[in-house]
């Protein structure tokens, strides 16, 4: 059918009319654009040049170098040392498990370490670094450099490790440091954002843990710009942190290096305190550990050893165990009594080898008794029975509140772990505590420091200072920080009477230099150098009556762990005192057998700042302690000390 020319006029205008539609839809979409794109690059580019910037620069942390650790003397305690670091960043690497496998075949990465990587990655936040491999060697650092290409997101470092060059003289000060663990932060409330970095060190025990916040610093960081890739390309910016805390102990490592070879095998314990200062010259706690084995993390084995060691290695006994003081307390129930007016030291007690109280029998140490004893005689031949008779005077409550005076029952603020309180039990405490009423055989039992009563090595060495100088003497172990000098530990003066403390000390000189005295065989023979001390046994086992009457076993028959503590505390010299001791060997049996000779050698040690001279030995004993001393010599790491005192 042919067209019409009207046909041809309506066909024409219709697609005239839709052109101008389709145009109109053109040049309002190319408008929009238009528009958008003048959004985009006027009103919106200062946004979108910060994106481009954040991608193309990246901020990262900078551990601070961690602070260290010095002595009275400046030997170096703890020290940082620089140690190659494989690090892996998840959001660089992408595939971090095809990165991790072209990896373990340029430097060997066994399965575990791989696992643990990959666990530490899992746990942490995309762009923190996670170490791959420690303490690697530059052969290790070369062939990874090599190959950076190849491998997105691994980064060859340079990084501190902690290394305690004495080893293991001080684990039981310093402790020791290691990875942040989930634990950790779960009992900080707002973590620095430093303890998010896997495998960040910080302090577990010791010194390490109490004095962290002024050991770790704080962190710097930089600016890097990165490829497409995320690989560093250069160093745009950096602003450094601020290095931890120098800190400088009390301690003597000359004199702890002694004190730890002179315990040797015993599981024992020992403090050392400078009676005008407070300082805290020498803490040992045998056997010890090496903290090293801890930085990078110990071994199952390792750790096995020490933990199943019925020694108890791990624990610092000197500042954590409480045992009972013993014969080591008789002072306090003295010095409550005199200060009651309830004696007077020329008072005279009979003694006939047992007291009998409430239907009950309390034994002296010897049965047959001491006779007729006054004050400085009960203490020289530590008579039982006269302490006795004296609590039943003076009561319970007297005693705990002079134990308190003289530092026990009291924790001390000592920069180190799980300090321990001690016990120094009162009527209520037995109440709250057991439920019980207390009994006057409580009483008679605390009198000698036994039943509940309790105390550690350092609350003794505390207690001896403070008999020793009339002084509120109180312990220091940091003496400076960055070298700001500490608050001294001299003390302002007891609130006792001095007369009374006057006759503690000759009766404790008794205990050492007279003939009888229990301790007179570890006396020191040099006259400016004597020492006061006083022995200790503590029970841990009671004994039978049927026991008494057939025999009671001795301490070396019985098996090691119900066998008695052996105590000794003294201080010298005695007519101008500078340092107070106290030992105690674990199930060692008899103080003045067990403890009194290694007291009285550390003593000396310390006295003369070195090896004594024969002379300050009884003459009986001269061969054997030059033997003793050349051994020690032996076993003693002496090379190992050096420091800013002999550089």
């Amino acid at each position: 059918m042919k067209r019409t020319r009207a046909d041809h006029e309506a066909n024409h205008s219709l697609l005239s009319r839709r052109a101008l539609v389709l145009g109109g839809m053109q040049f309002l979409l190319i408008g929009g654009l238009a528009a958008r794109m003048r959004h985009l690059q006027v009103n919106e580019a200062d946004q979108f040049r910060t994106l481009a910037e954040e991608n193309r620069i990246k901020f990262k942390l900078i551990p601070p170098a961690r602070g260290e650790v010095f002595d009275r003397n400046g030997v170096q305690l703890a020290q940082n040392v620089p140690t190659y670091q494989i690090k892996i960043v998840r959001e660089d690497a992408r595939d971090v498990e095809a990165v991790l496998a072209k990896l373990s075949k340029i430097i060997d990465l066994d399965e575990d370490t791989l696992a643990k990587a990959l666990a530490e990655m899992k746990r942490s936040a995309p762009f923190y670094p996670v170490t791959v491999a420690d303490d690697v060697g530059w052969d290790d650092i070369s062939r990874v450099s090599v190959n950076a290409p190849a491998l997105p997101g691994v980064t060859p470092e340079v990084g501190l490790s902690r290394v305690y060059p004495l080893g293991s003289d001080f684990a039981h000060i310093l402790g020791y440091v290691g990875p942040v663990s989930d634990y950790d932060l779960s009992r900080i409330d707002d973590p620095d954002p430093l303890l998010r970095i896997p495998r960040f060190q910080i302090g577990k025990v010791g010194v390490e843990a109490k004095e962290e916040i002024r050991l770790r610093g704080a962190a710097g960081n930089k600016q890097v710009e990165v490829n497409a890739a995320g690989r560093e390309m250069r160093e745009l910016g950096r602003r450094e942190g601020r290095t931890g805390a120098d800190i400088q102990l009390t301690i003597d490592s000359k004199l702890q290096n002694y004190l730890q070879a002179r315990l040797g095998g015993e599981s024992a314990s020992a403090v050392v305190i400078d009676c005008e200062s407070g300082d805290l010259v020498a803490i040992g706690s045998a056997p010890t550990y090496d903290p090293n084995l801890f930085v990078s993390g110990i071994s199952v084995a390792d750790y096995r050893n020490l933990t199943e060691n019925k020694f108890r290695p791990l624990a610092s006994k000197a500042v954590q165990g409480t045992y009972p003081p013993g014969s080591t307390f008789k002072m306090i129930t003295a010095m409550a009594a005199l200060e009651e007016g309830i004696i007077s030291p020329d008072d005279t007690v009979r003694c006939n080898g047992h007291l009998e109280v409430s239907d009950r029998k309390f034994h002296c140490w010897k049965r047959s008794g001491h006779g007729s004893v006054d004050l400085k005689n009960s203490l020289k031949r530590s008579c039982d029975v006269y302490y006795y008779d004296l609590a039943l005077k003076v009561g319970i409550e007297k005693i705990s509140a002079m134990a308190n005076i003289f530092g026990l029952g009291v924790r001390h603020n000592v920069e180190m772990s799980a300090v321990a309180r001690g016990l120094t039990p009162t009527k209520a405490w037995k109440k709250e505590v057991h439920g019980k009423d207390w009994v006057i055989g409580d009483t008679v039992n605390a009198s000698i420091g036994q039943g509940d009563m309790l105390a550690s090595p350092l609350q003794l060495a505390v207690m001896t200072a403070r008999l020793a100088t009339g002084r509120e003497v109180t312990p220091r172990l940091v003496k400076s920080v960055d070298g700001v000098e500490q608050a001294s530990g001299a003390g302002e003066p007891l609130k006792v009477n001095q007369s009374n403390l006057k006759e503690m000390r000759e009766a404790m000189f008794a205990v050492v230099n007279d003939r009888g005295g229990t301790a007179f065989g570890s006396r020191i023979t040099e006259n400016d150098m004597r020492m006061a001390g006083k022995t200790g046994t503590s029970q841990v086992r009671n004994i039978s009556a049927a026991e008494r009457r057939s025999g009671v076993v001795r301490n070396e028959d019985l098996p090691w762990e119900r066998r008695d503590h052996a105590l000794f505390i003294d201080f010298a010299p005695a007519d101008n005192p500078k340092y107070a001791v106290a030992v105690i060997v674990e199930h060692g049996g008899g103080g003045s057998t067990a403890a009194a000779p290694i007291a009285r050698d550390i003593t000396l040690q310390a006295l003369y700042g070195g090896k004594p001279p024969l002379s300050a030995y009884p003459s009986k004993d001269q061969s054997r302690i030059r033997g003793q001393q050349e051994r020690l010599e032996k076993v003693r790491p002496i090379a190992a000390i050096g420091g800013k005192d002999n550089a």
